[in-house]
């Protein structure tokens, strides 16, 4: 692998950054995008039982909210009702769409960057490619390089070797990347479609507790 840097040049660095910044993304939304750090199943019908009779206390909220993402939503409506126990249902709508605003973020952080590494690896690998062009023709620019056997064979062969390990290197990481960036970006989707479900479940038993 050390040879395979050597020979591919400076350029390489610049992938190889690029693909361990790739890597550090794609670990952390795997972390972070689970099921039980987002959605739990059965949390809506978990959280209205515990309030069939009425409001929970404070700390019981607190605990809902530090429980998921959508815990985190379904709280704000317990402390909109808790700062108002007659607020209205735009009120609880408004207290749930901002927080929903909120978990919408924090299920699209970092795919901007995992798109831009998808995006900017090929065209690192491209110039890699050119760089390497530049040390083919520098090879055929000393004496006899026009003619047969002339030029700098080292340099020419230093040269294709940047060209080529850079565009492998390049698409290697650019692909994968892309693949986890479209993955990452529907579950998101499909886990922001589950908080809005469970949202609006939720404000229907809210308008119950109102006083």
């Amino acid at each position: 692998m050390l040879s395979i840097i050597q020979a591919a040049g400076w350029p390489i660095w610049m992938l190889i950054a690029c693909s361990i910044l790739g890597l550090a993304l794609v670990i952390e939304r795997a972390i972070s995008l689970r099921t039980h750090r987002i959605a739990p199943p059965q949390l809506v019908d978990e959280a209205i039982q515990a309030s069939r009779h009425g409001l929970p206390p404070p700390a019981v909220v607190d605990q809902l909210a530090d429980n998921s993402l959508l815990g985190a939503v379904l709280a704000s409506g317990f402390r909109t009702l808790q700062a108002n126990p007659r607020a209205t249902e735009a009120e609880l709508r408004a207290g749930l769409e901002a927080a929903g605003r909120l978990a919408a973020a924090q299920l699209q952080r970092y795919l901007g960057a995992l798109a831009t590494v998808a995006s900017a690896a090929p065209l690192l690998g491209l110039l890699g490619t050119v760089i390497g062009m530049i040390e083919i023709f520098g090879s055929q620019a000393g004496p006899g390089g026009l003619q047969p056997g002339g030029g700098n064979p080292a340099q020419l062969a230093h040269g294709i070797s940047i060209a080529l390990y850079n565009t492998a290197f390049g698409l290697m990481i650019a692909i994968p990347a892309l693949i986890f960036w479209r993955y990452y970006r529907a579950r998101a989707d499909a886990f922001l479609l589950q908080l809005e479900v469970g949202a609006e479940r939720f404000v229907h038993h809210l308008l119950t507790l109102r006083r």
